[in-house]
């Protein structure tokens, strides 16, 4: 048995005279898992709000978005005013053409709402610049000869052959775009553009028949003098107060169109009052519906440019673009203008 080894041999000899040459000297400290422990104990870090440590630099990113602020675009006084007036002249050539229609003589106001039927036409085309512009432009107005005759030489008063001729005419316009190789690859994004100058077309058309049901000429004097009103207040107001601002790259305020309606849906009731056949609440029911549906349109104009702006599309024929609204706000209100004559009046 080695000396080493055995129970009488004492106490290590290195416990007096240190470690032999060449060996580390023993752990007399607190152990690994002793300093381990601790940090693995520790809470998360907390940081004061002050403290520059506690940013990131995706929190500086969000801080440089949220201070840069989106200028508004500037309001045009002189330009609300002219489209406010021309909204007036719009409303008041239907209006007075639809007094000279009769059971045997429609024509005249045929005529007139060809006219606007073109001026429509040619507006939103080049405003909104569809792939074959002139197709598309030339397709409008052939539409609006047809759908006029239709609504004219029909023996009923009904909007159905109206949507008919709209829907052929916006089948011919589509195929007038896949002719060419350049227009075919935008045809998908501008289906909606062409749609709405189809529409826009057919309910020009809807004051036709709807002066030849009784109650109609009522119902567009009605209807087409709240429209007119509406958009003139809309317009004004924004010259003079245009708060609160809806965005900041729309230069339209809440207050005008919010005043336009109800303003129009006063003017309905007041002529409801005085016209045959009409009380002062169906000439506010009537009112409401149009002025309500011409203001939203024309605001939703009015967005839309305002994103075709932002996309980067370069602006083509002023005079057109600020004439959509008006035209577009006419144009959906005269069949809604009908829909109430025939469900409620």
């Amino acid at each position: 048995m080695f000396a080493s080894a055995s129970p009488a041999a004492g106490p290590d000899p290195w416990s007096d005279d240190g470690p032999p040459a060449g060996f580390p000297p023993p752990r007399t400290g607190p152990g690994l898992d002793d300093l381990v422990g601790p940090r693995k104990r520790r809470g998360p870090r907390r940081f004061r709000p002050g403290d520059p440590s506690a940013r990131r630099p995706d929190d500086e990113a969000d801080d440089e978005l949220d201070e840069e602020e989106i200028e508004p675009v500037e309001i045009n006084k002189p330009l609300s005013l002219t489209i406010a007036g021309f909204a007036v002249l719009l409303g008041l050539g239907l209006v007075l053409a639809a007094q000279t229609s009769g059971p045997s003589h429609r024509l005249p106001f045929a005529t007139v709402i060809f006219g606007v039927q073109l001026l429509f036409v040619l507006a939103w085309t080049m405003a909104t610049r569809p792939p074959a512009l002139l197709a598309v432009a030339g397709v409008g107005a052939t539409t609006a000869g047809v759908v006029d005759t239709v609504a004219v030489r029909s023996a009923e008063a009904r909007l159905l052959p109206l949507l008919y001729v709209a829907a052929g005419g916006l089948v011919v316009a589509v195929l007038g775009q896949l002719v060419r190789r350049v227009d075919r690859q935008r045809v998908t994004d501008s289906f909606g553009t062409t749609l709405l100058i189809m529409a826009g077309v057919a309910g020009f058309a809807t004051l036709l028949p709807l002066s030849r049901i009784p109650a109609g000429t009522q119902t567009i004097t009605v209807s087409l003098t709240a429209t007119a009103l509406a958009l003139t207040v809309a317009r004004i107001t924004d010259a003079v107060l245009p708060w609160p601002r809806l965005a900041p790259q729309v230069p339209r305020g809440a207050a005008g169109v919010v005043l336009g309606a109800m303003l129009g849906t006063l003017a309905g009731s007041v002529l409801g009052s005085f016209l045959v056949g009409f009380t002062p609440t169906s000439g506010a029911l009537v009112g409401l519906v149009t002025a309500a549906t011409a203001v939203l349109a024309d605001l939703a104009v009015g967005y839309a440019e305002a994103g075709r702006l932002m996309a980067g599309e370069t602006p083509t024929f002023w005079i057109a673009r600020h004439m959509q609204g008006p035209l577009g706000g006419i144009a959906l209100a005269a069949p809604a203008a009908y829909f109430v004559c025939v469900l409620f009046l």
